[in-house]
């Protein structure tokens, strides 16, 4: 493996320069391409145009009798046209939904290329050999010519993705604002259809037209996971397809019998799934650590608002509260409960009193934490039946869910709303903001 490892990169092999470049620049175009189609919600399109193209590359080597790259360049991009104007009349003409339209577009022009193509296959021309290649892609049949001309199509699409960023950023997010302020809206959606169109053609050969939509779409998709910056999206997104490409590349490279285009699906979806789990940004494993500590600090605050109403009720700050007690008080697991009172005893809000009673006091900083949780509780109540006008007996549950989540400048806000009072709707006094515990 070390020697087909070093050998690859190595690249001493012309075969393997020309594939890995056709490749790479196939992966970066599409991948930052494919950001636009994924933030305009046009994904699907770009495979119904991918396999739209088939019956041009076929009519291409139909007219001219060879697989002249720029023919069936052209060809393609005549047809992947051709099925942009088909699905947009269909949903401007007809009450026919543009998922619907995209369906058919792909089905009909896909079996048209079929039929055309097997019409082909039985002419008995000797120079459609290797022409069924753009059903599934076959980098390693590609002459140096035809990563010339596709490999030069990819750096035009990444170049003009440059030069015409905001244009492009304005229309992906904010179409009507970009068409009021005087922005030529129809010819920057045809440089988009334009761009998707010849880049889907681009990487016919490499992927084929059955998954060259995932090269488009996977990247992008995996880079959302990232960011929030469209700048750094693209980047991340083009950097996911050229590894993509580099990867697929060279399991293809180890395995010959193993197609390069669906190893470059193959590792772009691998490496969606990375960005899935673990993103910084959105990773879902972020997601569930964010949603276990928000679980956690809940828990941590009912039961010092539980203690905290303990000594309100009876008026004993030094009481030691047991287990029984703050159960009764505050229904919970009690597994739950003992958890996270040896939270709150580790970072110093509660003491743990061992013996007779064996249970817990608050300590100064958690009655004042305490106090906080109860105080945005009560104003939030007062907020409901003051302001929203309900009933006192109604508010209580909404209290609850809201009393974790307000912030200071809310509760600020809540302060000057309801000018500094004193009782909630049923006359509990609203604790006082402290500092270092004095009022």
């Amino acid at each position: 493996m070390s020697e087909l490892f070093t050998d690859f990169f190595l690249l001493q092999d012309p075969n393997v320069r020309w594939v890995l470049a056709g490749t790479i620049l196939l992966g970066l175009s599409a991948g930052a391409l494919g950001c636009f189609a994924v933030l305009r919600e046009r994904a699907l399109v770009g495979d119904a145009v991918a396999h739209a193209v088939l019956p041009g590359v076929c009519l291409a080597f139909i007219i001219t009798g060879d697989k002249d790259p720029f023919m069936l360049l052209i060809g393609s991009v005549v047809f992947g046209w051709i099925s942009l104007i088909v699905m947009d009349y269909i949903v401007r003409n007809s009450k026919i939904s543009s998922d619907t339209s995209i369906g058919m577009v792909l089905s009909v022009f896909f079996g048209l290329g079929v039929v055309m193509l097997t019409y082909i296959q039985s002419s008995g021309n000797v120079n459609q050999s290797g022409l069924d290649a753009f059903l599934f892609g076959n980098a390693a049949s590609m002459l140096p010519e035809d990563v010339m001309l596709f490999g030069f199509v990819s750096l035009m699409v990444l170049v003009v993705i440059i030069l015409m960023f905001k244009e492009l950023k304005l229309v992906s997010f904010d179409p009507a604002y970009a068409k009021v302020i005087g922005y030529p809206l129809k010819r920057m959606e045809f440089l988009i259809a334009t761009l998707l169109v010849v880049t889907i053609t681009a990487g016919l050969q490499a992927v084929g037209v059955v998954l060259m939509a995932s090269m488009l779409i996977i990247p992008a998709a995996a880079a959302r996971y990232w960011t929030d910056s469209l700048r750094v999206m693209l980047v991340v997104a083009a950097i996911v397809g050229g590894v993509s490409a580099i990867s697929g590349s060279f399991a293809s490279y180890a395995a010959p019998s193993m197609p390069t285009g669906p190893l470059m699906v193959v590792s772009a979806a691998f490496l969606f799934t990375l960005s899935f789990f673990f993103a910084p940004a959105r990773g879902e494993t972020r997601k569930w650590l964010k949603r276990r500590g928000q679980k956690e600090k809940v828990k941590r605050e009912n039961i010092l608002k539980t203690l905290y109403n303990l000594e309100e009720s009876d008026g004993n700050e030094t009481k030691v509260r047991t287990l029984q007690e703050i159960l009764k008080r505050r229904r919970m697991v009690k597994k739950m409960l003992k958890s996270g009172l040896a939270s709150l005893d580790k970072t110093g809000l509660v003491e743990h009193f061992t013996g007779r009673p064996d249970g817990y006091v608050l300590t100064d900083a958690g009655r004042n934490e305490a106090k906080r949780i109860v105080r945005l509780h009560r104003l939030w109540e007062l907020y409901l039946t003051e302001k929203l006008e309900i009933a006192g007996d109604h508010v209580h549950d909404d209290a609850e869910s809201m009393e974790h989540v307000i912030t200071p400048e809310i509760e600020a806000e809540l302060l000057r709303i309801l000018k500094n009072p004193e009782a909630d709707p049923h006359d509990k006094k609203i604790p006082k903001h402290t500092i270092n515990g004095n009022r």
